[in-house]
């Protein structure tokens, strides 16, 4: 198996096979991540060409302080966020402080991702980087130019708005 230093290695030497390695081991987790933030399948598909050919034009930019899959997925989500233009509401009323009670939930795995993607933009933008890829309020908010405060209401809110989605049959 080849190492990620190896495939870094190769890209920056125009090593067309160590370009597609490169590919194919990151392409199904980018292609879910633009999908889920972008909520249609061309424009996912859109994302991660654009995002893939930015990987390649400057992967002699990455400086090896976090895993190279990291890295990707950061350009994947600037990439998707302009694709749809997420509109992050900067004048959400601030958390009441309440918790979502999730309460027992029958759901499957279907209805879940159908009603994330049902989520309005911004909403299911920070659903999915906070609750799906884990980054934590401080993150997003670098990635999107938003406050923390702003992350965290748009998450309450994301999360409020699917438990009722979820219990709507």
């Amino acid at each position: 198996m080849t190492t990620e230093a190896e495939l870094i290695t190769g890209c920056l030497l125009h090593d067309r096979t160590a370009q597609r390695l490169l590919y194919d081991r990151y392409k199904n987790a980018m292609y879910t991540l633009a999908y889920r933030i972008t909520g249609d399948y061309d424009d996912a598909n859109d994302v991660l060409q654009d995002s893939f050919m930015e990987v390649f034009r400057h992967l002699d930019q990455f400086r090896g302080e976090a895993k190279l899959g990291a890295w990707i997925k950061q350009i994947v989500v600037r990439k998707s966020t302009k694709k749809k233009r997420i509109v992050i509401w900067q004048n959400v009323e601030e958390e009441t402080g309440e918790s979502i009670n999730w309460g027992e939930i029958d759901i499957n795995v279907a209805h879940l991702q159908t009603a994330i993607l049902a989520l309005p933009d911004g909403f299911r933008t920070i659903f999915v980087l906070a609750e799906i890829e884990g980054y934590t309020h401080r993150e997003i908010a670098v990635m999107l130019n938003i406050s923390e405060g702003t992350s965290k209401s748009q998450l309450f809110h994301a999360k409020r708005k699917l438990r009722s989605m979820l219990t709507q049959r």
